[in-house]
């Protein structure tokens, strides 16, 4: 959201030490750097990072976007100087395709020293909030690039907050807009129920009816099936990324606690968990599938440790792909194949039998290189990548990228179908070190736990599933482990084949036969609908046959919003501006075509009345019910100069007016695209300094009248990510956009809820599992 966006531009941090002496030692005696470069690498790790950002690639307007930041924005800061200091233009990431990430030496400070940049700085937070833009750190974008992903492909994320990774991958699934509903989805999971809401917030941005976010521990995220022609089968994933919690030695410019906080004790703790996650994806990949595993950390031990483990255990079954080739212009360096081990007491040990028996909890076999030249060459380790700050001034970061050639060993007696029954994270927390080789003896016991016992409880299960599969109900069941998962989401219901709420939507907007209605869903199963969302037909199979195994915690894009009083205009539900990209394909009536100026009118004016809109639109109009209506715009390429990409706006036709109902950004974002000056310039820093923490509660408060539901649960969301000091200001041509219509019953409730679905930002994080 927009104050994420702002905190990255250099934060007002105390002035900090940056000495660590352990650290130092450790990575000269491992030698991960190469000769002649320490004092480069180092002096590096003390400048604060450059903040990057992407471009959202899969829009017909990023082309827009693009040209509009490098045309207008990096334009005017061309020849400005600030305090006598020149600004540095933005360069763009060479390594990134279509030069769509871009980074800037611009701090916080510069930033609100000069209109221009002000201008920018809006900008930028304005399309952040669309979705247009991702603020995200360079070496953070690498993994999903490295996946390889194709829109028909299946995807997991393993530890996906706060997001950024998620909405690149959402992104490759719509590489092709014309195609509105993939084949391919994106499973997001995190094992922190509040971060979960930080996905929803990324996720919801880019409007993708093929993304759910989950709430599991990864190291033990259940096994999920699906319905292939009447057959159950387990779902194994084409992609997954795996990017696990780690010490983030890497993150030292942007989280400068670590400086202090660094111990080579974090990285012993965290490894056994990166195996456990990193084993618990490769069985979750499907044969040929492609596995990315990535830290945000440079020690070996979180990273060629687990991945040597990794490849001894499958003992062939997984090989580590040659990237060299692919992002050509990113300096790397390989993976090692030879390292130690430091207590944090600074005691190195060289091999397992070394470790005094006292030390060998904290120290684990797995942890050490491979002794065996042979086993050692197969395993390629070379062709891990690490990313040095100093290379290409960025993070640190670790990337390796594992493909699956066959089933794992522990898994081939492992019986089609049957499933022992989602444990309770506690129930997993066998270290992968009580046995001296990994965790195979573990998991045999797991998969092919045959007791009675379970062979009931799965019959009851079933029982279960058939009831709530032909109601169309997947909430989780109604049990008291919920309590443990913090916030209790609503099911998911979906719209019965014979329910007669659909046909009058289905007449009003002559929705094409080819319409899938089978993927509508609501949030309630008593009492009135109110939004209807949408759910590609892959995900409705994925929902409906994991009910109980499953905590959901959301899913779905908004289609329709009821209207509360639009039963007298022949439906009663309005199309959501939201899912409006998803639904267009299959609208048939009420789409009136605009040209630029109507445009311009539609996203400047409150509720303008039809005399002002060309004689085109007037005639169009005049032959059409009151109502909802879709309003397309489509660029004229004998006008180069006019906005090139098409827009469908929600908008509706009053008795003599006609307006949009499009959120404040996303109105800003046409008018920007269209070269409307649409900036307003701050009042004095001052005043705004002045402003007490109860005025500007009071204010947040206002301007939540009136929202629905996942307004004031986004609303939440920037308010914990934005500074007090950013201004809220309500103009009446963005609460239209609120509209009023919402009637304010559902407030308190979604206020209790959207409360609960709130953390902070992961500034809060322990140094110990850093993510970005």
């Amino acid at each position: 959201g927009g104050g994420a966006f702002l905190q990255g531009w250099a934060g007002g941090y105390p002035e900090i030490v940056k000495e660590n002496e352990l650290f130092e030692r450790y990575y000269r005696e491992l030698g991960i750097v190469p000769a002649g470069e320490w004092d480069a690498f180092m002096a590096a790790l003390r400048e604060p990072l450059p903040a990057t950002l992407r471009i959202t690639g899969y829009r017909s307007h990023a082309k827009e976007i693009l040209h509009c930041l490098k045309e207008k924005y990096f334009r005017e800061l061309q020849d400005l100087e600030v305090d006598g200091q020149k600004v540095e233009m933005p360069q763009s990431l060479s390594w990134y395709p279509e030069e769509l990430a871009w980074h800037t030496n611009l701090s916080r400070k510069i930033l609100r020293k000069s209109p221009q940049l002000e201008k920018f700085h809006q900008f930028l937070v304005s399309e952040t909030e669309c979705g247009n833009i991702s603020r995200q750190e360079a070496v953070s974008m690498i993994p999903p690039l490295l996946l390889d992903v194709s829109p028909h492909h299946k995807i997991l994320d393993m530890c996906a907050a706060p997001g950024s990774k998620t909405a690149q991958l959402i992104e490759m699934l719509h590489a092709d807009m014309n195609v509105p509903f993939p084949k391919g989805f994106v499973i997001a999971n995190d094992v922190d129920n509040k971060r979960c809401y930080l996905l929803v917030h990324q996720a919801k941005r880019l409007n993708s009816p093929c993304i759910m976010v989950v709430n599991h521990d990864a190291s033990s995220i259940p096994n999920l099936q699906i319905d292939v022609d009447g057959r159950k089968e387990i779902l194994f994933y084409d992609r997954i990324l795996c990017d696990v919690p780690c010490s983030g030695d890497g993150t030292m410019r942007k989280n400068i606690d670590v400086w202090k906080k660094w111990t080579t004790q974090n990285s012993l703790q965290l490894h056994g968990l990166q195996l456990r996650i990193a084993t618990r994806g490769v069985e979750q990949l499907a044969e040929g599938g492609r596995m990315v595993y990535s830290t945000c950390s440079l020690n070996p031990i979180e990273n060629e440790a687990v991945i040597a483990s990794l490849l001894e255990k499958s003992q062939g079954a997984l090989e580590l792909a040659d990237v060299s080739s692919e992002l050509p212009g990113l300096k790397r360096m390989p993976g090692i194949t030879k390292w130690k081990v430091m207590l944090k007491d600074g005691q190195w040990f060289e091999e397992w039998k070394d470790v005094p028996a006292n030390r060998q909890t904290q120290i684990r076999p797995t942890m050490f290189p491979v002794k065996d030249e042979e086993k050692l060459k197969a395993m390629n380790l070379e062709r891990c990548l690490r990313i040095l700050p100093h290379h290409q001034n960025t993070g640190g970061f670790f990337v390796a990228v594992l493909i699956k050639k066959s089933p794992m060993p522990w898994n081939k007696r492992q019986p089609k179908v049957h499933q022992k029954l989602p444990q309770r994270a506690g129930d997993t927390e066998v270290t992968a070190a009580n046995s001296g080789n990994g965790s195979d003896c573990i998991i045999e016991e797991s998969t092919l736990a045959e007791n009675e016992e379970s062979k009931k409880m799965q019959e009851l299960q079933n029982s279960d599933t058939e009831q709530s599969k032909k109601e169309g109900v997947c909430g989780p069941p109604p049990s008291k482990k919920m309590k443990l998962f913090g916030f209790k989401e609503d099911p998911f219901v979906f719209l019965p084949e014979d329910d007669p709420l659909f046909l009058p939507i289905q007449k009003f907007y002559a929705l094409d036969p080819s319409f899938p209605k089978m993927n509508l869903l609501t949030r309630t199963q008593e009492g009135k609908k109110r939004q209807l969302y949408m759910v590609s037909k892959e995900l409705r199979n994925v929902l409906l046959n994991n009910s109980e195994k499953m905590k959901v915690i959301n899913t779905g894009i908004k289609v329709w919003s009821r209207n509360s009083d639009g039963e007298q205009f022949g439906c009663a539900f309005r199309l959501a501006q939201e899912g409006i990209y998803t639904l267009y394909p299959f609208i048939h009536a009420r789409i009136i075509n605009v040209c630029i100026e109507d445009v311009k009118i539609l996203l400047t004016q409150e509720n303008p009345f039809l005399s002002k809109f060309s004689s085109e639109t007037q005639k169009k109009v005049k032959d059409m019910a009151m109502g909802s209506i879709v309003l397309k715009y489509d660029p004229d390429p004998e006008k180069p100069h006019d906005l090139q990409c098409p827009i469908v706006l929600c908008g509706w036709q009053g008795k003599t007016s006609l307006r949009a109902f499009v959120p404040k950004n996303e109105r800003l974002h046409y008018l920007r695209m269209m070269g409307v000056e649409v900036f307003k310039a701050k009042r004095k820093e001052e005043e705004l300094e002045n402003k007490t923490e109860e005025e500007v509660q009071h204010r947040l408060a206002q301007t939540e009248e009136g929202m629905d539901v996942e307004d004031k649960e986004h609303d939440l969301v920037t308010k914990m990510e934005a500074e007090i000091g950013e201004e809220s200001s309500q103009s009446p041509v963005e609460s239209s956009a609120m509209e009023t219509e919402n009637k304010i019953e559902d407030l308190d409730q979604s206020s209790k809820n959207a409360n609960t679905h709130v953390s902070q930002e992961s500034k809060d994080t322990d140094a110990s599992n850093v993510k970005d």
